[in-house]
C-alpha cells in the first residue's frame, strides 16, 4: 500500500462515510474533501484540494442523488453529476493519478429483463440517470486511467436511505405499503467501500497496466422494494423495532416525478474476474445494518 493518501471526494454521503470508516480500520491514509471546503462544481476548489493532498488515487463519492428533485433541479444535478466528474478527471489526467468514479444502475431503462452487463446500451429514464451517464462519458473522454463503478440501491447506517426510511415508517405506522414491481439489488455502503479500497490498492502506481474501464458492483441476488422491506422488518422485529404490516403495491399506485427502471439488476462477473471482488448476498448487509441501528 502506498504511503500517499487516497483522496475521497464527498465527505458526508453514505459511501464516503463508509470509506472513512473502512480506511480507519485498515490504517489507510485518506484525504477527505467535501463541501463547503471542496466544491465539485468549482475547478479551482477541486485543484487546490487535490494539489495539496497529492493522492495516489482519487475516489469520487460525491453525487446529486435526490432522484425526484433532479427532475426540476436539473442545473444542480448536471453540475454535480456530469460537470463535477469532468473536473476531477481533468485534474487526474494532468497529474497522472487514477480516478475511481461511482455511477448507478439508473443509467439503464430496465427493459432488458436480464442482469445488465457493462457494455449494454444506456437509456436512462430520468434526469438523475442522464446526468450520471453524462458523468461517465466525461470521465472516459478525459482520462484513460479510470475505473467507473456502477452500483445500486445503496443503504447503510449513515445518511438517508430506504432501510432507514422503512424503520422510521414502521415505528410511525401500523401498515406500510411498498412497491413490488421494481427489481434490483440492495447493496450495503460498507461493502461498496471495502471493494473500492481494494480496487484502489490494486490500481495505485500501476499506470497503464491496470484493467481500466467500467464495472458493476452490487451484492449477490435480487429482490423488489417490497422484498427488501420484508427482509428489513424481519430483522427489525428481532432487534426490538416495531414491525408493521407490509402491503405490496404497484408502481402505478405510488406515482413519483422521476421514472424508475422496472428491472435494474447488474451482472458482476467482470469485476470478479478483474479484481477478485464478490460481494455477499444482499440479505447479509440488511441484517448487519439493522443490528447496527437497533435501539
Amino acid at each position: 500500500m502506498s504511503a500517499l493518501p487516497i483522496a475521497i471526494i464527498g465527505a458526508s454521503g453514505q459511501v464516503a462515510t463508509a470509506l472513512t470508516r473502512a480506511a480507519a480500520e485498515r490504517g489507510q491514509a485518506l484525504a477527505i474533501g467535501g463541501r463547503p471546503h471542496v466544491d465539485l462544481t468549482d475547478s479551482k476548489s477541486v485543484a487546490a484540494f487535490l494539489d495539496s493532498a497529492a493522492p495516489s488515487v482519487v475516489i469520487n463519492a460525491a453525487a446529486y442523488t435526490a432522484v425526484d428533485k433532479a427532475e426540476t433541479d436539473q442545473a444542480a444535478a448536471i453540475a454535480l453529476n456530469a460537470q463535477g466528474p469532468a473536473r476531477l478527471a481533468d485534474w487526474c489526467a494532468s497529474s497522472g493519478v487514477p480516478l475511481i468514479h461511482i455511477s448507478t444502475d439508473f443509467v439503464f431503462d430496465g427493459r432488458k429483463g436480464l442482469p445488465y452487463c457493462e457494455d449494454d446500451a444506456r437509456k436512462p429514464l430520468n434526469v438523475y440517470g442522464r446526468t450520471k451517464s453524462d458523468g461517465e462519458d466525461a470521465v472516459r473522454a478525459a482520462l484513460a486511467q479510470h475505473i467507473i463503478v456502477r452500483t445500486a440501491w445503496v443503504y447503510g447506517p449513515d445518511g438517508s436511505n430506504f432501510l432507514k426510511t422503512m424503520l422510521r415508517l414502521g415505528a410511525e405506522r401500523d401498515v406500510v405499503r411498498v412497491i413490488a414491481d421494481q427489481t434490483g439489488t440492495p447493496t450495503c455502503a460498507g461493502d461498496i467501500a471495502a471493494a473500492l479500497l481494494d480496487i484502489a490498492v490494486q490500481i495505485e502506481g500501476t499506470k497503464q497496466a491496470a484493467p481500466w474501464g467500467t464495472y458493476h458492483l452490487v451484492a449477490g441476488g435480487e429482490t423488489s422494494w417490497h422484498g427488501f422491506a420484508q427482509e428489513i422488518f424481519e430483522h427489525a422485529a428481532k432487534a426490538g423495532f416495531k414491525a408493521p404490516k407490509l402491503e405490496a403495491i404497484a408502481t402505478a399506485e405510488y406515482p413519483l416525478p422521476a421514472k424508475r427502471p422496472a428491472y435494474s439488476v447488474l451482472d458482476t462477473a467482470k469485476i470478479r474476474d478483474a479484481f477478485g471482488i464478490v460481494l455477499p448476498p444482499w440479505q447479509k448487509g440488511v441484517a448487519e445494518t439493522v443490528r447496527m441501528l437497533a435501539p
